[in-house]
């Protein structure tokens, strides 16, 4: 049993909800957090499987869950450091990049400015309801995959850094999720049978276009062309596609396009079909690792790299460039590796460290 204080971010679904669960039964003095991102979401909204988190709804089962486990409870305006990641978000469609921003998000805000909170009330550890685990190993702490293999978030917390890795407590990473909500609902958790959210948490609509046109448009209009240079239709702003898109291209063809490649420049969108869309390399930068020594070589080391946030990985081969950026070679081909997105790497269930890609190699031959 641990005496010892913990904050805890509650977003207001299950999975926060019963980590601030067991750490009690551990004996954690809790405290628990919500963070207003200043979105609107109308009331009544919860029961959308499409659903966001931070909504004001969200806030108001934080609270109840807060209540119901005898906590204390905060629900702190983190408005502005939100609008920076909408303005990040906005920023690399622009760029011809795909974002990534719940990752973005757990570096700055879940696991930077709650720091700050942390430290404010004198709270030895930071604690989320990730599908992930931690493990102390003779190197320091090292960050392991979730036990629930359809769930596991491992990915999304790659870029928090080891020092701070050392303070994180994922308490539901043991847990498959239906053992969450049964934990919930026999602790009388009134978020037991509360749908996981799945949209980005400001862009409640699913329409991130929308967003976009808000935050200084849509980018370039331009031309969508295939391999050839053939024009196939025009398009009126280029960050409103994303690499790898197949549907809403607004042209029909003899068989599914999909995008390969954007030009930020010329607006144009390169588009072909899905073989074309398969990668051979690419750079990653801003690595860092857990626990883990990385030299500078030309020796590889055989990994499986994870380029998205669905639990898996393909196999590939890694080495270091420099001090801050890799080479990741694909052992086959890996379909839609968009620079902008972060880039995860394996051994096993351990994640040995990530970054974000800069730049890839596409198997027909385009750098982009």
């Amino acid at each position: 049993m641990s005496t010892e204080r913990v904050l805890v971010a509650l977003s207001g679904g299950v999975d926060s909800s019963v980590a601030a669960l067991l750490l009690q039964q551990q004996g954690y003095e809790v405290i628990g957090v919500f963070l207003r991102n200043g979105i609107d979401k109308p009331l009544g909204a919860a029961k959308n499987p499409k659903q966001g988190c931070c909504s004001v709804e969200d806030s108001r089962d934080a609270a109840l869950v807060a209540d119901r486990l005898g906590i204390a409870f905060h629900a702190i305006d983190m408005e502005q450091e939100f609008q920076g990641i909408m303005d990040y978000f906005a920023s690399e469609y622009r760029r011809g990049h795909t974002p990534n921003p719940c990752v973005l998000c757990n570096r700055d805000i879940k696991f930077g400015a709650m720091w700050e909170l942390a430290d404010a009330v004198d709270a030895k550890f930071l604690a989320t309801g990730h599908y992930a685990r931690v493990n102390q190993g003779p190197q320091g702490a090292q960050l392991l995959r979730g036990l629930d293999a359809h769930k596991d978030q491992s990915y999304v917390l790659f870029p928090i850094g080891p020092k701070r890795l050392n303070r994180v407590l994922l308490p539901i990473g043991d847990l498959q999720k239906s053992e969450t909500r049964q934990l919930a609902e026999k602790a009388q958790l009134p978020v037991f049978d509360k749908p996981d959210s799945v949209e980005i948490c400001f862009v409640p609509n699913g329409d991130y276009r929308e967003l976009l046109r808000d935050r200084g448009g849509l980018g370039k209009p331009g031309q969508i062309i295939d391999q050839h240079g053939n024009q196939l239709a025009r398009h009126d702003g280029h960050a409103g596609f994303t690499r790898g898109q197949r549907r809403g291209l607004g042209f029909a063809y003899k068989y599914p396009m999909y995008v390969l490649d954007i030009d930020p420049d010329s607006g144009d969108v390169l588009v072909g079909p899905r073989e074309a869309t398969g990668c051979s390399s690419a750079v990653v930068d801003g690595f860092q690792t857990f626990a883990y020594d990385l030299p500078q070589s030309d020796s590889w080391v055989e990994v499986l790299a994870q380029f998205r946030s669905t639990p898996g990985g393909v196999p590939a081969r890694l080495r270091r460039l420099d001090e801050a950026s890799v080479e990741i070679r694909f052992a086959e081909r890996a379909d839609s590796v968009n620079p902008g997105q972060g880039l995860a790497v394996y051994q096993g269930e351990r994640l040995l460290g990530g970054g974000w890609i800069k730049s890839t190699q596409l198997d027909f031959g385009f750098q982009v």
